[in-house]
């Protein structure tokens, strides 16, 4: 009996033994080779172009571009008028007419990055060019200087006066200033400056150049044509003169002049110079329409950076936290250029309200000027602006007379949720306005008359009209970009469409089962057409405004990529948690994949509700997830009920209310069904991950399905949402106005936290966040962090050393870190050695 029962167990081991190997076996291998050959440095070297941007130009339907290749880069001409796309250049006449003139040796592949200006009537172009070669630095007041020296260029030594010994002059790289005549056999040396700075970071130049206005210690000045002159040369020059028109300006309720990013020190240190102001321009330069907000009654939030200098260094700005009774209040000053008056628009000061002043659009073909002034909307006098109300539930455009101050309301929107809301467009000599507007749960345009009267709906349906393009006042037709509009297609693919302001004769003008990025020219004649799909090679082409294809323009080259082994990503379409809504995936498997074995699933999320992080078009950007999958994972990123604003606005507002929760369960269903449709994913190990607001759901799975998702890795992650930004805070989740017997308004504000469901933590979680990141706090990581020491849990944490949000050069170091952690506790295996070997083996040792 003994024999047998010792025979047994040995066979029950043998069995357990056998049965562990096996899976241990179908898991895959890390594999950090492969994840570190797509790394973002290496994806530079083997992926290039992959969209055509046009410059367009101020004659006809001309526009000029680069696009490169994996045999350089090649500059073309297109004329859209005549179908015509030329090189603007024979690259290898360039290459040796630039060597002959430089010294520097170039060939037709390797030409160096051009930035062009077209001169003379656009018939030749104008660019810089640095050399090897060094000449000693050029000094404007050399002059000046030289005086100095001769008075004082003696010492004494021993009683005797000697000369002082001469330093040696400062060098610098050789720059060439020239010009090419299109079509011609050579190049023309201007000069040999170094590019002017001319478009001085602190001047706010009139659009007739007549008057520079800036801001100094929180005030208000200006300086003529002259002196700014002057003050391009030599910002020091002491005889430059400018002038003082306000006193009135303070810290945080000042004209202009403001310190966003600067610790203290530097603030204190920066005091005194000339700082940009902000503001739009009426048309004739003879009025400065400014924006003053007041928001010294904001609390003040603070970050330390640790690794700034000997002394850890303090920031200290305001910021307005959901809730909070104080709130920035604006006003609108009009400044008489002339007259040097100053007139305040007459606005509610009894209110909590957002003001902002729309802009005229600026020109395509004026994006290369030297400086591009910000114009009021109206030509004729009006200042146009939005205001929208403390809860964001009410949005009404208004018109101010720019003389008298005196503001006319000209259309309403409410709703329960919030109003979202676009530029208006005024046309047709101001007699009209176009609006955007989301009041009949899709959003669409509207026609207006001047003074606010509905004249007719323009589109209609149940499909998402996006962003304005142009309009044809002759033919009273509407270009506008939409998602949805075809039956059965991703409503996240963007088209460009036109229809006639009356509402009839929509028409799709670049179909195709894919998304879109479009640039009409400035006539709103042609436009060009960028085009992919996650899992296409993108393309371009030259289209006229009725859709017709002009030129095919550029198809990307990735033979080099491809031939790494690179494969594309899998869009699919799966079910809501209510067994109705559609949602858009991508799935994205590592490059070797096997379909026997059995891979764990990661959710890289971002809940929105203001973007999806689903990628629609074939960009390098997937590389963070595509990179991921390569250690041996099935990567998927999905939309979720209350995500993304291109579709109804039921979709969009799902979450109102429950910024916390609302998307969790679609994640969750998501990952079951992909289980279910694929042998290959193993449902035991769904991890989560994601940044910022996705760092804040990959928590939030965590804790409200602790038995599903068992590993996350959360990032920058907003989990206490009291004390994030109250814009976004408010708007999405919502604040209550609240009126007591006397009166007086408050807000009401509560919102589910995460540090709330700590007790509930299962899996292995991992907190990041950088130690000044001045957007999502990280008081915010450490309350969560805090949250789960008091319920006695075991987890990960790590600080980012003087990383803002986005965790800027520490990005690749973080990058391996979650593939540390996803490989620990999915693939059951540890990277132990202490050095970042795939980081240390691309870096080379001298």
């Amino acid at each position: 009996m003994i024999k047998k029962t010792a025979l047994l167990l040995l066979l029950l081991v043998a069995t357990t033994v056998t049965f562990a190997q096996e899976e241990t076996t179908n898991v895959p291998t890390p594999n950090y080779r492969q994840a570190a050959k797509f790394s973002p440095d290496n994806l530079k070297k083997i992926v290039h172009s992959t969209s055509v941007r046009p410059n367009w130009l101020k004659k006809g339907n001309k526009f000029w571009y680069q696009y490169k290749t994996t045999e350089g880069a090649n500059y073309y001409l297109v004329d859209a008028d005549r179908g015509t796309k030329t090189k603007l250049f024979d690259n290898a006449k360039m290459a040796k007419w630039l060597t002959l003139i430089t010294k520097d040796p170039y060939d037709a592949k390797h030409l160096p990055r051009l930035n062009f200006k077209f001169v003379k009537n656009e018939t030749a172009i104008r660019f810089r060019v640095t050399s090897k070669e060094k000449v000693a630095v050029v000094d404007d007041k050399k002059e000046e200087k030289e005086e100095k020296e001769v008075e004082n260029d003696t010492i004494t030594k021993d009683s005797t006066k000697v000369k002082k010994p001469k330093k040696a002059p400062k060098k610098e790289n050789k720059v060439y200033y020239l010009e090419y005549k299109l079509g011609g056999n050579g190049l023309t040396i201007i000069n040999n400056k170094k590019e002017d700075e001319n478009r001085k970071r602190w001047a706010n130049i009139a659009p007739d150049s007549s008057v520079v206005l800036f801001s100094k210690q929180h005030n208000l000045y200006w300086m003529d044509k002259a002196n700014f002159l002057k003050a391009i040369k030599d910002e020091k020059d002491t005889t430059i003169v400018e002038h003082q028109w306000t006193k009135d300006g303070v810290e945080n309720y000042s004209y202009g002049g403001g310190s966003w990013g600067e610790n203290n020190e530097t603030k204190e240190e920066n005091k005194d110079k000339r700082k940009g102001i902000r503001g739009h321009w009426s048309h004739d330069s003879k009025k400065f329409v400014y924006q003053r907000s007041d928001s010294r009654d904001l609390k003040d939030l603070w970050v330390i950076n640790s690794v700034a200098k000997k002394r850890p260094t303090l920031e200290t700005y305001k910021y307005h936290m959901p809730g909070e009774k104080e709130f920035s209040k604006s006003e609108i000053l009009v400044f008489d250029i002339p007259a040097k008056d100053v007139l305040s628009v007459k606005l509610d000061s009894t209110v909590q309200q957002s003001i902002s002043v729309y802009s005229a659009p600026t020109k395509k073909m004026n994006y290369s000027d030297d400086f591009i002034p910000s114009l009021l909307l109206s030509k004729k006098g009006k200042i146009y602006f939005s205001s929208t109300s403390r809860d964001r539930k009410k949005v009404t455009v208004n018109v101010a007379d720019i003389n008298t101050g005196d503001v006319k309301t000209l259309i309403t929107e409410e709703l329960n949720t919030y109003v979202e809301a676009k530029d208006i467009v005024l046309f047709n000599n101001e007699k009209e306005i176009i609006q955007w507007s989301e009041r009949d749960g899709w959003a669409h345009f509207y026609l207006y008359d001047a003074d606010g009267n509905l004249k007719n709906q323009i589109t209609s349906g149940s499909y998402h009209s996006n962003n304005f393009v142009g309009v044809n006042e002759k033919e009273r037709t509407l270009f506008f970009t939409a998602n949805g509009v075809t039956p059965d297609q991703d409503p996240y693919y963007e088209h460009l469409f036109k229809i006639n302001l009356n509402g009839t004769g929509l028409k799709n003008l670049n179909k195709g089962d894919f998304t879109t990025n479009t640039s009409m020219s400035d006539s709103n004649q042609f436009f060009v057409s960028n085009y992919s799909r996650v899992n296409t090679v993108p393309k371009s082409e030259l289209r006229s405004s009725n859709g017709r294809v002009v030129l095919k323009l550029e198809e990307a080259d990735l033979s080099a990529l491809m031939a790494t082994g690179y494969k594309f990503p899998e869009p699919f379409k799966v079910k809501a948690d209510d067994g109705i809504t559609d949602l858009y995936g991508v799935m994205y498997k590592p490059f070797d994949f096997d379909e026997t074995k059995s891979y764990p699933l990661l959710e890289y999320v971002y809940p929105g509700p203001q973007t999806e992080a689903v990628n629609k078009s074939f960009s390098v950007s997937m590389n963070r997830l595509d990179r991921l999958a390569q250690v041996g994972f099935v990567v998927v990123t999905l939309g979720n009920r209350g995500g993304h604003p291109d579709r109804s606005k039921w979709y969009h507002n799902y979450g109102y209310g429950n910024l916390r929760d609302y998307g969790l369960a679609d994640k969750k269903y998501v990952a079951e069904q992909l289980a279910d449709q694929h042998s290959y994913i193993d449902i035991n190990k769904v991890g989560i991950f994601g940044h910022s607001g996705g760092g804040f759901m990959s928590t939030a799975a965590m804790l409200v399905y602790p038995d599903f998702f068992k590993v996350a890795v959360s990032s920058a992650g907003n989990h206490d949402n009291s004390m994030y930004n109250s814009w976004w805070s408010e708007t999405h989740h919502g604040v209550e106005e609240v009126k007591d017997a006397d009166g007086v308004i408050s807000y009401k504000y509560d919102i589910d936290k995460n540090q709330t469901l700590a007790a509930n933590l299962k899996g292995k979680l991992m907190l990041v966040t950088g130690d000044v990141d001045n957007n999502v706090h990280p008081g915010a990581t450490i309350r969560m962090a805090n949250a789960l020491i008091k319920a006695n849990k075991r987890f990960d944490f790590m600080m980012m050393p003087g990383q803002r949000h986005g965790f800027g050069s520490m990005t690749e170091y973080f990058f391996w870190l979650k593939a540390d952690y996803f490989s620990k506790h999915f693939l059951g295996v540890e990277a132990t050695n202490v050095d970042m070997l795939e980081m240390n083996r691309a870096v080379p040792k001298h």
